[in-house]
Protein backbone atom coordinates (compact mmCIF):
# COMPACT_ATOMS: atom_id res chain seq x y z
CA UNK A 1 0.00 0.00 0.00
CA UNK A 2 1.36 3.36 -1.05
CA UNK A 3 2.49 5.26 1.93
CA UNK A 4 2.15 9.09 0.97
CA UNK A 5 4.16 10.58 3.93
CA UNK A 6 7.13 8.10 3.92
CA UNK A 7 7.31 9.07 0.29
CA UNK A 8 7.63 12.39 0.34
CA UNK A 9 10.08 12.04 3.35
CA UNK A 10 12.24 9.77 0.84
CA UNK A 11 12.18 12.30 -1.55
CA UNK A 12 13.31 14.79 0.54
CA UNK A 13 15.97 12.91 1.92
CA UNK A 14 16.76 12.41 -1.71
CA UNK A 15 16.75 16.25 -2.57
CA UNK A 16 18.76 17.21 -0.14
CA UNK A 17 21.67 14.31 -0.34
CA UNK A 18 21.44 14.81 -4.18
CA UNK A 19 22.37 18.43 -3.67
CA UNK A 20 24.91 18.09 -1.15
CA UNK A 21 27.15 15.78 -3.02
CA UNK A 22 26.78 17.63 -6.17
CA UNK A 23 27.42 20.97 -3.74
CA UNK A 24 25.09 22.88 -5.81
CA UNK A 25 21.21 23.23 -6.64
CA UNK A 26 18.16 24.34 -5.46
CA UNK A 27 16.78 22.45 -2.15
CA UNK A 28 14.32 25.34 -1.30
CA UNK A 29 12.32 25.31 -4.24
CA UNK A 30 12.74 21.85 -4.50
CA UNK A 31 11.38 20.97 -0.96
CA UNK A 32 8.38 23.43 -1.50
CA UNK A 33 6.83 21.11 -4.81
CA UNK A 34 7.14 17.63 -3.02
CA UNK A 35 3.56 16.91 -2.59
CA UNK A 36 2.66 18.62 -5.56
CA UNK A 37 4.66 16.05 -7.93
CA UNK A 38 3.91 12.97 -5.65
CA UNK A 39 -0.11 13.65 -5.91
CA UNK A 40 0.30 14.14 -9.73
CA UNK A 41 2.68 11.25 -9.85
CA UNK A 42 1.00 8.87 -7.62
CA UNK A 43 -2.62 9.69 -8.03
CA UNK A 44 -3.69 11.79 -11.24
CA UNK A 45 -1.32 11.39 -14.18
CA UNK A 46 -1.07 8.22 -16.44
CA UNK A 47 2.31 7.92 -16.96
CA UNK A 48 3.29 5.00 -18.15
CA UNK A 49 6.81 3.70 -16.13
CA UNK A 50 7.63 1.44 -18.93
CA UNK A 51 7.81 4.72 -20.66
CA UNK A 52 8.44 4.46 -24.44
CA UNK A 53 7.80 0.65 -24.20
CA UNK A 54 4.42 1.00 -23.24
CA UNK A 55 1.50 0.93 -26.25
CA UNK A 56 -0.25 3.34 -24.79
CA UNK A 57 2.77 5.54 -24.70
CA UNK A 58 0.90 8.48 -26.93
CA UNK A 59 -2.08 8.70 -24.73
CA UNK A 60 0.23 9.62 -21.46
CA UNK A 61 -0.53 12.74 -20.13
CA UNK A 62 2.34 15.38 -20.51
CA UNK A 63 4.35 17.13 -17.05
CA UNK A 64 6.33 20.45 -18.17
CA UNK A 65 8.83 21.32 -15.27
CA UNK A 66 8.89 25.29 -15.78
CA UNK A 67 10.44 26.16 -12.54
CA UNK A 68 13.36 23.68 -13.68
CA UNK A 69 16.03 24.31 -10.74
CA UNK A 70 13.54 21.88 -8.88
CA UNK A 71 14.59 19.09 -10.94
CA UNK A 72 15.74 17.02 -7.54
CA UNK A 73 12.66 16.67 -6.98
CA UNK A 74 11.61 15.97 -10.05
CA UNK A 75 14.05 13.04 -10.82
CA UNK A 76 13.91 12.05 -7.32
CA UNK A 77 10.11 11.26 -7.63
CA UNK A 78 10.68 9.63 -11.60
CA UNK A 79 13.67 7.15 -9.80
CA UNK A 80 11.00 6.34 -6.97
CA UNK A 81 8.15 5.66 -9.25
CA UNK A 82 9.86 3.21 -11.47
CA UNK A 83 11.12 5.20 -14.78
CA UNK A 84 15.60 5.21 -13.31
CA UNK A 85 17.27 3.10 -10.93
CA UNK A 86 17.40 5.21 -8.00
CA UNK A 87 21.14 4.73 -7.79
CA UNK A 88 21.22 7.47 -10.50
CA UNK A 89 20.21 10.34 -8.22
CA UNK A 90 23.61 10.87 -7.04
CA UNK A 91 25.33 11.60 -10.31
CA UNK A 92 22.84 14.46 -10.02
CA UNK A 93 24.28 18.21 -11.41
CA UNK A 94 27.66 15.66 -12.42
CA UNK A 95 29.91 16.03 -16.22
CA UNK A 96 28.22 13.64 -18.84
CA UNK A 97 24.85 12.65 -15.98
CA UNK A 98 21.54 12.39 -17.56
CA UNK A 99 20.30 13.91 -14.23
CA UNK A 100 21.09 17.75 -15.58
CA UNK A 101 20.92 20.84 -12.91
CA UNK A 102 17.76 21.89 -14.99
CA UNK A 103 15.97 18.78 -16.67
CA UNK A 104 17.13 17.83 -20.21
CA UNK A 105 15.57 16.06 -22.84
CA UNK A 106 19.33 15.62 -25.10
CA UNK A 107 20.42 12.76 -22.97
CA UNK A 108 16.93 10.25 -23.37
CA UNK A 109 15.93 10.39 -19.49
CA UNK A 110 13.01 8.92 -19.48
CA UNK A 111 10.07 11.02 -17.97
CA UNK A 112 11.24 14.21 -19.04
CA UNK A 113 9.15 16.00 -22.48
CA UNK A 114 11.05 18.86 -22.40
CA UNK A 115 14.11 20.87 -21.67
CA UNK A 116 13.32 23.72 -18.74
CA UNK A 117 14.76 25.83 -16.82
CA UNK A 118 14.85 29.48 -18.39
CA UNK A 119 12.21 30.80 -16.35
CA UNK A 120 9.14 32.20 -18.32
CA UNK A 121 9.12 29.46 -21.02
CA UNK A 122 7.58 26.10 -19.90
CA UNK A 123 4.10 27.43 -19.99
CA UNK A 124 4.16 28.29 -23.91
CA UNK A 125 5.69 24.58 -24.62
CA UNK A 126 3.00 23.20 -22.47
CA UNK A 127 0.52 25.07 -24.49
CA UNK A 128 2.03 23.99 -28.31
CA UNK A 129 2.11 20.52 -26.79
CA UNK A 130 -1.60 21.14 -25.58
CA UNK A 131 -2.50 22.45 -29.12
CA UNK A 132 -1.07 19.50 -30.92
CA UNK A 133 -2.87 17.31 -28.64
CA UNK A 134 -6.59 18.42 -29.39
CA UNK A 135 -5.37 18.26 -33.03
CA UNK A 136 -4.82 15.14 -32.89
CA UNK A 137 -7.64 13.86 -30.37
CA UNK A 138 -5.33 12.93 -28.31
CA UNK A 139 -7.75 12.51 -24.88
CA UNK A 140 -4.28 13.50 -22.35
CA UNK A 141 -3.75 16.22 -20.06
CA UNK A 142 -1.14 18.78 -20.11
CA UNK A 143 0.56 19.51 -16.41
CA UNK A 144 3.18 22.35 -16.38
CA UNK A 145 4.50 23.64 -12.63
CA UNK A 146 5.47 26.92 -12.26
CA UNK A 147 7.08 28.84 -9.47
CA UNK A 148 5.28 32.50 -8.31
CA UNK A 149 8.36 34.13 -8.95
CA UNK A 150 8.59 33.04 -12.89
CA UNK A 151 5.12 35.02 -13.22
CA UNK A 152 6.86 37.94 -13.20
CA UNK A 153 7.95 37.04 -16.41
CA UNK A 154 5.63 38.60 -19.62
CA UNK A 155 6.34 35.74 -21.40
CA UNK A 156 3.79 33.20 -18.91
CA UNK A 157 0.97 36.23 -19.55
CA UNK A 158 1.24 35.61 -23.26
CA UNK A 159 1.13 31.78 -22.66
CA UNK A 160 -2.29 32.49 -20.21
CA UNK A 161 -3.72 34.69 -23.54
CA UNK A 162 -3.07 32.08 -25.53
CA UNK A 163 -4.33 29.31 -24.11
CA UNK A 164 -7.28 31.47 -23.28
CA UNK A 165 -7.94 32.41 -26.92
CA UNK A 166 -7.54 28.45 -28.19
CA UNK A 167 -9.92 27.11 -25.28
CA UNK A 168 -7.02 24.95 -24.66
CA UNK A 169 -9.04 23.11 -21.85
CA UNK A 170 -6.79 20.04 -21.81
CA UNK A 171 -3.86 22.33 -19.53
CA UNK A 172 -3.47 22.42 -16.23
CA UNK A 173 -0.77 24.91 -14.67
CA UNK A 174 0.10 24.81 -11.05
CA UNK A 175 1.61 27.20 -9.26
CA UNK A 176 4.21 26.48 -6.56
CA UNK A 177 3.61 29.71 -4.24
CA UNK A 178 6.35 29.82 -1.91
CA UNK A 179 6.47 33.30 -1.81
CA UNK A 180 10.34 33.54 -2.26
CA UNK A 181 12.86 34.44 -4.60
CA UNK A 182 16.80 34.33 -5.15
CA UNK A 183 16.46 38.01 -4.58
CA UNK A 184 13.84 37.56 -1.58
CA UNK A 185 10.13 37.95 -1.07
CA UNK A 186 8.47 37.82 -4.42
CA UNK A 187 6.34 40.99 -3.37
CA UNK A 188 9.23 43.39 -2.63
CA UNK A 189 11.08 42.15 -5.67
CA UNK A 190 7.65 42.53 -8.13
CA UNK A 191 4.33 41.55 -6.41
CA UNK A 192 1.47 39.61 -8.01
CA UNK A 193 -1.40 40.97 -6.30
CA UNK A 194 -4.73 39.32 -6.25
CA UNK A 195 -3.01 36.54 -8.24
CA UNK A 196 -6.44 34.23 -8.47
CA UNK A 197 -7.86 37.51 -10.28
CA UNK A 198 -5.82 37.94 -12.73
CA UNK A 199 -5.80 34.62 -14.20
CA UNK A 200 -9.79 34.49 -14.04
CA UNK A 201 -9.73 37.89 -15.81
CA UNK A 202 -7.43 35.59 -18.50
CA UNK A 203 -9.97 32.88 -19.23
CA UNK A 204 -8.53 30.09 -16.43
CA UNK A 205 -11.08 28.41 -13.86
CA UNK A 206 -8.76 28.88 -10.41
CA UNK A 207 -8.34 27.02 -7.40
CA UNK A 208 -6.65 27.73 -4.15
CA UNK A 209 -5.02 25.04 -2.06
CA UNK A 210 -2.43 24.12 0.67
CA UNK A 211 0.35 22.48 -1.42
CA UNK A 212 1.57 20.37 1.44
CA UNK A 213 -2.03 18.96 2.14
CA UNK A 214 -2.45 15.19 -0.01
CA UNK A 215 -6.47 15.71 0.51
CA UNK A 216 -6.66 19.42 -1.13
CA UNK A 217 -4.12 18.76 -3.85
CA UNK A 218 -6.09 15.66 -4.75
CA UNK A 219 -9.38 16.69 -4.55
CA UNK A 220 -8.69 20.02 -6.78
CA UNK A 221 -6.28 18.04 -9.39
CA UNK A 222 -8.91 15.23 -10.21
CA UNK A 223 -11.28 18.10 -10.95
CA UNK A 224 -8.52 19.90 -12.88
CA UNK A 225 -7.97 16.97 -15.11
CA UNK A 226 -11.97 17.07 -16.03
CA UNK A 227 -11.98 20.45 -16.37
CA UNK A 228 -14.09 21.90 -20.15
CA UNK A 229 -11.80 25.05 -19.53
CA UNK A 230 -8.19 25.82 -18.62
CA UNK A 231 -7.38 25.41 -15.38
CA UNK A 232 -4.82 27.14 -12.82
CA UNK A 233 -4.19 25.56 -9.03
CA UNK A 234 -2.66 28.08 -6.91
CA UNK A 235 -0.68 26.03 -4.64
CA UNK A 236 -0.01 27.75 -1.30
CA UNK A 237 3.77 25.74 -0.29
CA UNK A 238 6.95 26.75 1.97
CA UNK A 239 9.83 27.12 0.67
CA UNK A 240 12.44 24.69 2.07
CA UNK A 241 9.28 22.45 3.49
CA UNK A 242 10.63 19.96 6.28
CA UNK A 243 13.25 21.26 7.09
CA UNK A 244 13.40 23.98 9.86
CA UNK A 245 16.43 26.02 9.43
CA UNK A 246 15.64 25.98 5.66
CA UNK A 247 12.19 26.86 5.91
CA UNK A 248 10.77 30.71 4.38
CA UNK A 249 14.18 31.26 3.74
CA UNK A 250 15.32 32.85 0.37
CA UNK A 251 18.93 31.90 1.09
CA UNK A 252 18.44 28.28 0.11
CA UNK A 253 17.12 29.23 -3.25
CA UNK A 254 20.10 27.91 -4.48
CA UNK A 255 22.68 26.65 -1.84
CA UNK A 256 23.78 23.55 -1.08
CA UNK A 257 23.83 22.13 2.44
CA UNK A 258 27.23 21.65 3.81
CA UNK A 259 27.98 17.74 5.58
CA UNK A 260 26.86 19.18 8.53
CA UNK A 261 23.82 20.59 7.55
CA UNK A 262 23.00 17.70 5.80
CA UNK A 263 23.68 15.44 8.91
CA UNK A 264 20.82 18.05 10.67
CA UNK A 265 18.04 18.06 8.05
CA UNK A 266 18.04 14.33 7.86
CA UNK A 267 18.11 14.05 11.39
CA UNK A 268 14.89 15.95 11.51
CA UNK A 269 13.39 14.11 8.67
CA UNK A 270 13.66 11.10 10.80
Amino acid sequence: MFNFEEFTKSVRKDILNMICKAKSGHPGGSLSCVEILTVLYKKIMFVPSEWKKSPDFDKRDRFILSKGHASACLYSILARSGFFDTEELLTFRKFGSRLQGHPSARYGLEGIEASTGSLGQGLSMAAGIALALKLDKNPAKVFVLLGDGELQEGSVWEALMGISHRKLDNIVAIIDKNRLQIDGSCDDVKSLGMLDKKLEAFGFEVRTVDGHSENELTEVLLQAKKACKPYAVIANTIKGKGISFMENNAAWHGKAPKETELCAALEELN
